[in-house]
């Protein structure tokens, strides 16, 4: 049979690729045929028409809404979510399969009327998840820009003016005066200065960051009203980053905006009045409403408590820091990529706004987030390589492409040996992020780049502390696996891969 599938995921990174290729390896398998369409942050290529008429029936694997979906009407659909596809490809598969025998005769192949699919039903606080997290897919690219850039200013800073460039850098112009600005650049700026480039690349960074608010409002209002949702978003993030409210205002501001922009777009109103209401009515209201919620009744508490969580951060002592940072270590390797993971990896996101050095409270927070972030796959592939008798030959290669997905902080590429030994590999796992949480926080050691693995370590103020928690997170990890995995196991099996460690290590095998 010929299918076609659908993945995508609040985020779309990992699990929106990884469940295309489980699904495509799957229905290989199973003698089956199927192309996927990833509706991912890296864009998505619609699937050729002609491919959608021949297919016998489709799956969705996806978190959020499927975008024009209206292509596949009357064909057979299995509608799952998105990790359903990544742990349980080869049931999904035959789950279409049944889906297109028990289809009317001539459904399967082409444009006939077929049964609707089971709708699957979604609670309300996961789709307020899906809202959330579609908002912060949007904003993770301007996080992830601005703050690698800015964290270059830095480091160039410091080759140009010495110990005191990070603050150097700061006092030059002020890059959000356009007056002052645009005069730098004409009289002050210098293709051959390095003391003019890490000026100017900080900025860069720093406006980028200023849309991190406006960002997360106008697309979390998008996923709830689509097109309508997105003016009122972008000024009420706008507002809230205006009035101080951070991005707990933006948060607010865009499920506003969002709800008060799709309950505008179903007025019914008479035919002359159609035309106007996207263009004019829909975002002219929802503009007002939103902007005058958020300067009155969103912004001053919303305020008051993002000063305070401001205030609690850097009032932090070590004592305290080494605690949270166990905390967010765990919850990054909890579940891998999953809700509990975000929540910790926007908590450091969100809180680099605030942030001015790598030294502050925030960049120590993202420096913990990220190391303990990358201690499950790396953990994975060095078990691998010291224990390869207790893994498949198939987990082996997985291993070996752990190393570059653990390097890069994509905790994903630990997902498959989780969901095949979850109790086994999870405790495992959040140990060693807990030790690599706790460590990282204690050293002080501090990065202004949210995204980027070790590739982004020189960044950090103190990188070699930075990756020597890493090291020690991973290496306390895989010990955990191999000692859990090690339980049970017969003891013949344990003396060959005792010979096959000691090669492995040697470089012999």
């Amino acid at each position: 049979m010929k299918f076609v599938a659908v993945s995508s995921c609040p985020t779309g990174i990992a699990h929106t690729y990884m469940a295309a290729e489980a699904l495509e390896q799957a229905a290989l398998a199973a003698g089956h045929e199927c192309v996927v369409e990833t509706q991912g942050a890296a864009g998505s290529t619609p699937l050729d028409p002609a491919i959608i008429a021949a297919a016998d029936g489709v799956i969705f694997a996806a978190d959020l809404e499927v975008q024009d979906k209206g292509r596949f009407a009357g064909k057979p659909t299995v509608d799952v979510g998105v990790k359903k596809a990544v742990h349980d490809a080869p049931g999904v598969i035959a789950a279409a399969v049944e889906a297109v025998k028990a289809a009317p005769a001539g459904t399967a192949g082409s444009v006939a009327a077929a049964p609707a699919a089971p709708v699957r039903q979604v609670g309300t606080a996961t789709r307020i998840r899906q809202y959330l997290m579609t908002g912060v897919s949007y904003m993770i690219p301007f996080v992830a820009a601005g703050g690698i850039l800015i964290a270059v200013g830095f480091l160039l800073a410091s080759v140009a003016w010495g110990k005191d460039g990070a603050i150097a850098v700061t006092a030059v112009v002020d890059g959000f005066d356009g007056g002052a600005f645009t005069s730098w650049i004409s009289d002050g700026f210098s293709l051959g200065s390095l003391q003019s480039w890490a000026v100017l690349l900080f900025w860069i960074g720093k406006w980028a960051f200023s849309f991190l608010v406006p960002a997360l409002s106008a697309y979390i209002a998008y996923a709830i009203a689509d097109r309508p949702g997105i003016v009122p978003g972008f000024v009420g993030g706008f507002a809230a980053g205006l009035v101080g409210a951070g991005f707990l205002g933006g948060i607010a501001t865009g499920f506003l905006a969002g709800f008060v922009a799709l309950w505008i777009s179903r007025w019914k109103v008479a035919k002359g009045v159609r035309g106007v209401m996207p263009v004019v009515v829909t975002p002219l209201l929802s503009v007002m409403v939103v902007g005058v919620a958020t300067a009155l009744v969103i912004g001053p508490p919303m305020k008051a408590v993002n000063d305070g969580l401001t205030s609690w951060l850097n009032g932090l002592g070590t004592s305290a820091l080494v605690p949270l940072g166990i905390v967010l270590g765990l919850m990054m390797c909890f579940d891998l990529g999953g809700p509990v993971n975000k929540v910790a990896y926007v908590f450091a996101t969100t809180g680099l706004a605030n942030a001015a050095t790598s030294s502050d409270k925030p960049a120590v927070i993202m420096a913990a987030v990220m190391a303990a972030g990358m201690v499950p796959p790396l953990a994975i592939a060095l078990a691998t390589v010291v224990r390869p008798r207790m893994f498949s030959e198939a987990e082996r290669e997985s291993g070996k492409s752990a190393w570059l997905l653990g390097a890069s902080f994509i905790s994903e590429g630990a997902i498959p040996f989780a969901a095949a030994d979850p109790v086994r590999m999870i405790p495992s796992f959040m140990l060693g992020g807990a030790v690599t949480g706790g460590l990282s926080m204690a050293f002080g050691s501090g990065i202004l780049a949210p995204h980027g693995g070790v590739w982004v370590s020189a960044l950090a103020n103190k990188p070699v502390l930075f990756l020597l928690a890493l090291l020690v997170g991973m290496v306390v990890s895989a010990v955990a696996l191999v000692l859990a995995k090690s339980i049970g196991r017969n003891p013949d099996e344990s003396v060959l891969e005792s010979v096959e460690s000691v090669a492995a290590l040697t470089g012999a095998r």
